[in-house]
């Protein structure tokens, strides 16, 4: 069976990269050794996304936003603060005239929509519950193995296997990679009051804890702690574990009642050594990991897509090879800078908040104060954040490819 591009995982990287592709025609085969039902429900991924308005941009082009829409809160405000200092940082909608800093939505509801969009892109075919088992790239072709039997030849093999990616293990490239020794325990709260769209980020001993907002009287947590004590939390009974988080949270809000069950997820570093082989491109999760204390991994993720998808696109109308190094490397050259950077910037800022060490609380408490201060500073972090910098792919500034 041939395709143009055959994506190894179908989760946000993969099946967001086969609607960009799918929607100009281009034949994309996905492969997703986990069934479709259990990857699209509400127990599979306790996460939420906070979405920039450049990821924002994109899903509007692609015709997704509408499903999202409904079920995303916008973040009007953002508060940023040490743990029991007066310094603080305050990020309005209105310091950049934009329409919200972000949205939260649940992950699982992102996921939904995106698998809805796939199903009207009549050349992208979904091989659920099969696994590639390898794969063989030599002229012109790349040939993959599936654990049903099947057999796919396409132009181009790009791993969107997250992670742990098999892609990137089986054509052997080497990753820069180090275990924070913290896990994000993750779980949602209703409240008694509203929370006004305001986001929230304070640091403490064992790293950020995040507040964000979610449509109706609720907050997504991400509660980063010590590897050590993450299993102990877990354990708890519901009445206790809340106790706990409400320490953390404040009662600023009112009562929390604990929704839905708690996940943890292990935090670690890590960047291929390359991002591109003969026929193969890696993306997302893939190809980097990051720190989640900027709430940008996700968003990174889909700026490769978007810049990939690209590449493909404008490859093939010049009836050119998108499997050639020639084009793979631009692709490298564009997003390879952008997540280096990000990457030094979140693990930085993680060692220097995720400690107690008198100067540096000293150091970081001015370096707040002063960026509340400065509002050029302050823009300049705050378009970061909604990832309108560097050179943007056409989707993630509001344009067809």
């Amino acid at each position: 069976m041939r395709y143009d591009v055959v994506i190894v995982g179908g989760g946000f990287a993969g099946m967001l990269l086969a609607t960009i592709l799918g929607e100009t025609g281009v034949s994309v085969a996905v492969v997703e050794p986990r069934a479709e039902d259990n990857l699209a429900s509400r127990n599979f991924d306790g996460r939420t996304t906070a979405i920039a308005p450049s990821s924002q941009r994109m899903f509007e082009v692609l015709g997704i936003w509408d499903k999202i829409n409904p079920n995303a809160q916008a973040i009007r405000d953002i508060r940023v603060a040490d743990q029991g200092s007066p310094f603080f940082v305050h990020y309005s909608e209105g310091d950049l005239g934009a329409e919200a800093l972000g949205w939260v939505a649940e992950n699982w509801l992102i996921r939904r929509a995106i698998n809805e969009k796939i199903l009207s892109l009549p050349s992208v075919k979904i091989f659920w519950g099969v696994e590639v088992r390898g794969f063989e790239c030599t002229e012109p072709f790349c040939e993959a193995s599936l654990s049903d039997g099947t057999r796919l030849q396409s132009r181009l093999l790009v791993g969107a296997d997250g992670r742990r990616s098999q892609t990137r293990k089986h054509l052997g490239i080497s990753t820069t990679e180090w275990n924070y020794n913290q896990h994000a325990i993750v779980f949602s709260v209703r409240h008694e009051r509203a929370h006004e769209g305001v986001a929230i980020e304070h640091f403490l001993k064992s790293g950020p804890f995040a507040i964000l907002p979610l449509t109706g009287n609720r907050s997504s947590i991400v509660w980063t702690e010590r590897a050590t004590l993450a299993s102990h939390f877990l354990r708890l009974d519901e009445e206790q574990f809340l106790e706990e988080a409400s320490i953390r949270f404040g009662d600023f809000l009112g009562e929390l009642t604990l929704e839905g069950p708690r996940w943890a997820y292990p935090l670690s570093l890590m960047n291929a050594h390359s991002y591109v082989a003969p026929r193969v491109a890696l993306v997302a999760d893939a190809a980097h990991t990051i720190h989640p204390i900027a709430g940008q991994g996700i968003n990174i993720g889909w700026r490769d897509v978007a810049a990939l998808g690209e590449v493909i696109i404008e490859t093939m109308r010049l009836g050119l090879d998108p499997g050639s190094l020639t084009a793979l490397n631009k692709y490298q050259k564009w997003r390879r800078p952008d997540n280096v950077l990000m990457l030094a910037t979140t693990d930085l800022l993680n060692r220097l908040f995720s400690n107690d060490v008198a100067p540096l609380i000293a150091a970081r408490n001015l370096g707040l104060g002063a960026v509340q201060r400065l509002p050029r500073v302050k823009k300049f972090f705050m378009r970061h954040a909604m990832g309108d910098v560097g050179e943007l792919p056409l989707l993630n500034r509001g344009l067809p490819i």
